[in-house]
């Protein structure tokens, strides 16, 4: 078990983390009874299956079954080792640690990531001071400033400037103590065909790219003097993940969550242009297609998105793309009315601030309108048969829509601007709608769900013998009740019949002898095995009052003691079997169905 000091300060960073706050850091929560649901960040889901709660100061996901408290919730999160969780979340409440040798029973943070995320912290330092205070940064600086960049928007975005000079930053890494080879394996460097270190991002304007906790994990690079590609960013690896990161992230969350709409854009330059404008709730992708890790992760956030991307056909492409990315992730989502040969950044400077919010972002498309605008580039809508074909494929999209409001809408306005009967459209609605609905059966009658993937079945409702399901009760009581632990000690020790149950009851014997009160999430931090811990969590989270009947009581113990008497007879009988079997056919027979006769018996118990 930890020692005392390790305990205190385990128990400090817990209670100025309250686990709510930290975990709506990532989903939106939204209480029920006395527990908060949101979608899962661990898997994706469609329904809510996360739960926290707030007395316990735990967390478990009844679908993909994790669980734990607040440090643990960020060692899963972002993937932080026991240590790293812990000096954030103390930065974060301004607790300060000890050395590190307190934590020694723990395992210590990877000493190469934690070098190259330092690294990461004094290049974007040491660009942002060549930008804004050398003579090499100058032509950058006024670069920024003719885009409209202001020294505001530079500061907080920490942009900067690599000079073209091919050793400057090595020799920076160097002296600061860094090795080359581990800087090319986390991007930060690269190498010639003659193994000669250099900066790849010399001679460019540079956007740090942070991860959702603010920590500088690689850089874009735009070109200033005609070099290509014009935007350059740093290589995958351990730390830097493309297809889970949104740049800005980290800035725009707060405001996010606070109007439960993020909009989307397509580079830096747009979000810093946005973010300018009085938009703080902008992200973008990293010079890649969204993903499905994307989509997952502003579902958790927001119902809402809008795609805000360039307004030519490229743009209209990504946010189509974009689009059904979101939809398939359950988001509602619009599309900013950008005219065809702008981007934000030029439509801002151009017509400024109040014009981007009120004709572009708030006269935003639905979907649909969308969609239907997006569908006529595929056909020549000048030939009936075209147009027959652009509307009936409408009409397909239409049918998907869950709103009868929504779908009459459409449909009206696609029988006005093509003279079409409104009957004879909505006799073709309907016709999809029941098919849609009959496919929709199917796939649930064979097990799928409604995008085709194998349904998750979890064994949240499985039902366990009548001794197992005592032993797991009575542990629930015991996890939120000193004295029903006391008493259980007293009556039957460790002496559970699930393996599992015997080491929590043993470790949770020794925590109250030291002390402590009943806490579940102080209880984790004595548990080594991260299957043990998920089971405590688990059975901490069933519905269990903190009082319990003697009669309940009685109950759950009798069984328990009745399935460890059973066994015992039953193995005595087994042995016995054995040694009959060849001398005593009819006398083996008979002890096999005294056997079956006791498992049959203990069955009607369960």
């Amino acid at each position: 078990m930890p020692n005392q000091a390790t305990q205190d300060i385990m128990e400090s960073i817990r209670k100025e983390n309250d686990i709510v706050e930290i975990v709506s850091e990532y989903v939106q929560l939204k209480k029920q009874g006395r527990n908060y649901f949101g979608l899962c960040p661990f898997h994706s889901e469609n329904t809510p299956s996360f739960s926290v709660n707030q007395d316990k100061q735990i967390f478990y996901c009844f679908g993909c079954k994790k669980g734990g408290n607040v440090i643990t919730f960020m060692m899963e999160m972002e993937g932080f080792p026991f240590q790293q969780a812990v000096q954030y979340l103390a930065e974060k409440s301004g607790i300060t640690l000890p050395t590190q040798a307190t934590f020694q029973h723990q395992k210590e943070n990877s000493t190469e990531d934690q070098s190259v995320l330092e690294a990461f912290q004094w290049l974007t330092k040491l660009y942002h001071h060549l930008l804004r205070h050398t003579k090499d940064g100058k032509n950058a600086l006024y670069y920024l400033y003719d885009r409209g960049f202001t020294d505001e928007a530079i500061d907080l975005f920490q942009v900067g400037y690599s000079p073209v000079s091919k050793e400057f930053v090595v020799q920076f890494l160097e002296k600061k103590g860094f090795h080359r080879q581990v800087m090319v394996n986390a991007g930060l460097l690269t190498t010639s065909e003659s193994q000669e270190y250099y900066d790849r991002f010399q001679g460019r304007v540079i956007f740090p790219i942070r991860n959702h906790i603010g920590k500088t994990i690689g850089f874009g690079g735009r070109s200033i003097h005609n070099q290509e590609p014009k935007y350059l960013n740093s290589p995958e690896s351990r730390l830097f993940q493309k297809s889970k990161l949104l740049y800005n992230f980290d800035v725009a969350r707060s405001e996010i969550r606070r109007q439960s709409e993020a909009i989307l854009f397509e580079g830096y330059v747009d979000v810093i242009a946005a973010h300018q404008a009085g938009i703080k709730n902008g992200v973008a992708s990293l010079g890649t297609s969204l993903t499905e890790a994307h989509a997952s992760m502003l579902r958790r956030y927001v119902d809402t998105v809008l795609i805000c991307y360039d307004g030519d056909s490229a743009g209209q492409e990504a946010s189509y793309k974009a689009m059904r990315q979101l939809k398939r992730a359950g988001c509602t989502v619009k599309i900013g009315n950008l005219p065809t040969s702008y981007d934000p950044d030029q439509y801002i400077q151009e017509f400024g601030a109040e014009a981007f919010k009120s004709q572009v972002i708030k006269s935003s498309y639905s979907d649909m309108a969308f969609l239907m605008h997006y569908w006529k580039k595929d056909f020549n809508l000048q030939q009936e048969a075209e147009r027959i074909q652009y509307v009936e494929k409408i009409v397909g999209e239409i049918a998907r829509l869950n709103s009868p409001i929504e779908r009459d809408h459409y449909l009206r306005e696609l029988s006005d601007q093509f003279h079409l009967s409104y009957d004879a459209l909505n006799q073709d609605l309907m016709s999809r709608i029941r098919k849609n609905e009959n496919s929709y059966d199917n796939q649930k009658r064979f097990g799928n769900t409604n995008d085709g993937k194998p349904e998750n079945k979890t064994d949240t409702n499985r039902v366990y013998r009548a001794f197992h399901n005592a032993e797991r009760q009575l542990i629930s009581y015991m996890l939120q009740n000193e004295h029903i632990a006391e008493r259980v000690k007293d009556e039957i020790g460790s002496k559970f019949n699930v393996e599992q149950h015997q080491v929590i009851v043993t470790l949770l014997y020794g925590f109250y002898e030291e002390g402590n009160y009943p806490d579940p999430s102080h209880f984790l931090s004595f548990i080594d095995d991260p299957e043990i811990q998920k089971l405590v969590v688990e059975l901490s989270m069933l519905d269990s009052n903190w009082e319990i009947t003697e009669k309940e009581m009685d109950d759950y113990i009798r069984l328990i003691l009745a399935e460890q008497t059973d066994y015992a007879v039953i193995k005595k009988l087994e042995q016995e079997q054995k040694e009959v079997e060849k001398s005593d056919p009819k006398k083996a027979a008979q002890i096999a169905m005294e056997i079956l006769k006791i498992k049959q018996q203990s069955k009607k118990g369960s």
